[in-house]
């Protein structure tokens, strides 16, 4: 128990370092790819995002959806990616494979849709190299480019608002 404080401390002083070192720069680059992270304790509903990639006009091999559950994987049988708290160690290391394969792609956008406080979201989020990080309304602001403050269940709200800033941004 006492090590498992210790670990959590650790990461924390990852991700602050992380954040403080983060550098945003702001293209005008089309969005022609899409990283999403989403907490599937929250949200299970992975097809919104494909119709969200369709109407961006992203390609299906430019997609990809990952989830993040606090629960073991053993139980989550309906999804191919699908990461918990043990797949993260001391520091910010991540003991999986294909979390890192996501986390190193260099995404155009990456999507973070999840609200909980839960420190391994936050680290996936900040680790991602995704040129340009959107995002729900959370209690880190450093964590995103453009947040949209809307509830969970709202994702037609949500959609609407993203396609509205990167128009504006000149992303799609």
């Amino acid at each position: 128990m006492i090590l498992k404080g210790f670990k959590e401390k650790s990461n924390v002083k990852h991700l602050n370092k992380l954040l403080s070192e983060r550098h945003v720069t702001v293209t005008d680059k089309k969005i022609e790819s899409l990283g999403v992270i989403l907490n599937i304790d929250e949200i299970d509903d992975f097809k919104l995002f494909r119709v969200f990639a369709d109407f961006l006009k992203i390609r299906d091999n430019k997609l990809k959806i990952i989830a993040f559950s606090e629960n073991d994987k053993d139980t989550l049988t309906s999804w191919d990616v699908c990461f918990n708290p043990k797949d993260f160690g001391w520091k910010g290391a991540i003991n999986n494979v294909e979390l890192q394969t996501f986390l190193d792609t260099k995404y155009d956008a990456l999507v973070s849709y999840y609200t909980k406080d839960v420190l391994e979201l936050k680290m996936m989020t900040a680790k991602s190299k995704a040129q340009f990080k959107i995002g729900i309304a959370q209690s880190d602001e450093r964590l995103n480019d453009l947040i949209i403050k809307t509830k969970l269940k709202e994702f037609n709200v949500f959609k609407e608002e993203t396609i509205k800033y990167l128009t504006i941004l000149n992303k799609i």
